[in-house]
């Protein structure tokens, strides 16, 4: 180990209470050290050998390290970085992010300001007008069952993309690399950001990030129910096309309530994790919920090991709990308030059409919807049962 010099990745350090969040940006991989051993990493980066870093530790915090397992652990972390990535010892410039001057320009106060605008016109004119405020019925904005499928399938394509590209521009504004990955979760298409670097800010930069999204769900509702507003006719009815602008208008509504379902990992848990300064909140409290039952039904066989996340995690995770039974509490209430109500007027449209002893057009969109439906519901679960074969 004598005159040993290790070559290290360019990272980052974020002070966060007594521990340093230290990282790669490029890869995502990040740690939490106690604020010693940040120093020690410190001066090992800077290109001190590592026998004189050992004592230098021990000099100043009258304390032994073992490096060799300290360095074991950077190589673990991927911070280690091999000579042929570079012989002279000097990390890679960082490349360039792009967009980040849109993000600053989208996201700057002045835009803040200009989108408070646009709720606020909109809090106005439905305050006057109480058809403008989002409603299930708004969904079938025409009799026929197969427009208003594809209608609102196909919009939501751009109305989920401008909601992540929010995420994605904030990240940016940062000079973060952010992109977005499309995944598949069963018979869904699925656009998540991912914000790689998100640790190397401080956790005051951070909730913009996660609450752009939310930001841009609540501008373009107001912006269709504006829209809307604008073409409604005298007596109160709307045209085609303000009845469309309402019916993606609730879709958005219910999209955005649907992050208030804190048992999943939503935009809002990361705000709270965030605060709450956890690292995995989400699983800690579920599994603390879960034993408290089981030991409240006296099946301690079933109890998870919590010694499994951090001190930090199971001590908010006991009092998080409450936070999960209401984000069940938001699925129930979309599910009785939305689900139900535009299920129910579905069938009811489709059944009459059906049923009426007419074969026309309405009998023939009813009977396409209906069996596009069924044929929907039979992929997911043959694919569902699939999946669990595979597994197994």
């Amino acid at each position: 180990m004598s005159g040993t010099v290790l070559l290290i990745h360019s990272l980052s350090y974020v002070a966060d209470g007594d521990e340093v969040v230290v990282g790669r940006v490029d890869t995502g991989s990040y740690a939490a050290l106690p604020a010693d051993g940040a120093e020690l990493l410190k001066r090992i980066a800077a290109g001190m050998a590592l026998d004189e870093a050992a004592q230098w530790y021990e000099d100043t915090f009258h304390e032994q390290v073992d490096v060799d397992d300290f360095v074991e652990t950077l190589r673990e972390l991927g911070f280690v970085r091999d000579e042929a990535d570079g012989a002279d010892g000097t990390p890679a410039a960082a490349p360039p992010v792009r967009f980040q001057r849109l993000g600053r320009v989208l996201l700057s106060p002045v835009a803040w300001v200009c989108y408070a605008a646009v709720f606020a016109a909109w809090l106005a004119v439905a305050a006057r007008h109480s058809a403008l405020r989002p409603a299930p019925h708004q969904i079938f904005f025409t009799r026929s069952l197969i427009l208003v499928q594809l209608v609102i399938t196909l919009a939501q394509v751009p109305l989920i993309l401008a909601h992540e590209e929010f995420h994605i521009l904030a990240g940016r504004r940062l000079g973060l690399p952010t992109r977005l990955r499309l995944s598949n979760r069963l018979t869904y298409i699925v656009a998540e950001t991912q914000i790689n670097g998100l640790l190397s800010v401080p956790r005051r930069k951070r909730y913009l990030p996660f609450l752009a999204g939310m930001g841009c769900d609540v501008v373009v509702f107001s912006g269709l129910g504006l829209v809307a507003a604008a073409t409604r006719h005298a007596d109160g009815s709307f045209p085609l096309t303000g009845r469309v602008c309402l019916a993606l208008a609730f879709t958005v509504a219910v999209r955005f309530a649907w992050q208030f379902q804190l048992y999943l990992r939503t935009d809002l848990y990361y705000v709270f994790a965030t605060a709450l300064n956890c690292h995995d909140l989400h699983d800690a409290s579920k599994a603390l919920l879960k034993n408290r039952v089981r030991r409240a039904l006296g099946r301690r066989e079933r109890l998870v090991d919590e010694e499994r996340w951090t001190a930090r995690d199971r001590a908010v995770g006991r009092f998080y709990g409450p936070f999960i039974v209401f984000g069940v509490g938001t699925f129930i209430a979309l599910t009785a308030l939305v689900s139900v109500p535009v299920g129910w007027k579905y069938f009811d449209i489709a059944g009459h059409a059906v049923t009426s002893g007419h074969v026309d057009g309405h009998f023939w969109d009813g009977a396409v919807s209906l069996l596009f439906n069924v044929t929907q519901i039979m992929a997911l679960v043959l694919l569902s049962r699939s999946k669990r074969r595979t597994l197994t």
